[in-house]
């Protein structure tokens, strides 16, 4: 497994990951901090990573085209620290291990995480 970290999260996740064995990259040591969403998605598809976010829009943009991949994490809680959602973070991981695999998108709060297998269609 292969973790993108997104701008609007802390680069000591890179340190959290690496704890369980779990290869990440903060965004910011690979490109443009300012960079569009979308070229965000485009770099973790064409590398093989899952990318872990704040932003709502990774889903959106997931929803809009359709698309398979990459996998998303979306963390939904107000402190997004490594030392206070680390374990739900760790945990969702492991039970959808598979799922990110193949194509999720997996969202995290402190009641509990939810999957989507992508792509995401439209009801």
């Amino acid at each position: 497994m292969k973790i993108l970290i997104d701008m609007n999260l802390s680069p000591d996740w890179v340190a959290v990951f690496q704890r369980y064995n779990i290869l990440s990259v903060h965004w910011s040591t690979i490109g443009n901090p300012r960079e569009k969403d979308a070229i965000i998605m485009e770099w973790a598809r064409t590398n093989g990573y899952i990318v872990f976010t704040h932003h709502l829009d990774f889903g959106t943009l997931l929803a809009a085209t359709g698309a398979d991949t990459p996998s998303v994490i979306q963390v939904r809680t107000q402190d997004i620290l490594p030392n206070s959602i680390e374990n739900l973070v760790i945990l969702a991981l492991n039970q959808f291990e598979s799922l990110l695999e193949s194509g999720a998108l997996v969202t995290i709060d402190q009641a509990q995480s939810r999957v989507r297998i992508l792509p995401i269609r439209r009801e």
